[in-house]
């Protein structure tokens, strides 16, 4: 299943209530506080608890399949 736009463009991230980058509907990721959040059966997880930290090459790998709430409106 995958994240209705209108959905992703409301999200936030609960940490900094910023915008989230959707990949591929298999995550959201804050690029700023470099944290991913999973979607389990079309529903974004937006637990802090259960949130990853991504290093370096898996930031890079996941701003590279990003897109953007604008964008996908």
């Amino acid at each position: 299943m995958s994240v209705d736009a209108r959905l992703h463009s409301i999200l936030a991230c609960p940490q900094d209530k910023g915008p989230l980058l959707l990949i591929q509907d298999e995550l959201l990721y804050n690029p700023r506080l470099r944290r991913i959040y999973p979607i389990e059966n079309g529903i974004p997880v937006l637990l802090v608890d259960d949130a990853r930290d991504a290093d370096d090459a898996r930031h890079a790998d996941i701003l590279a399949r990003a897109v953007e709430p604008e964008a996908a409106v």
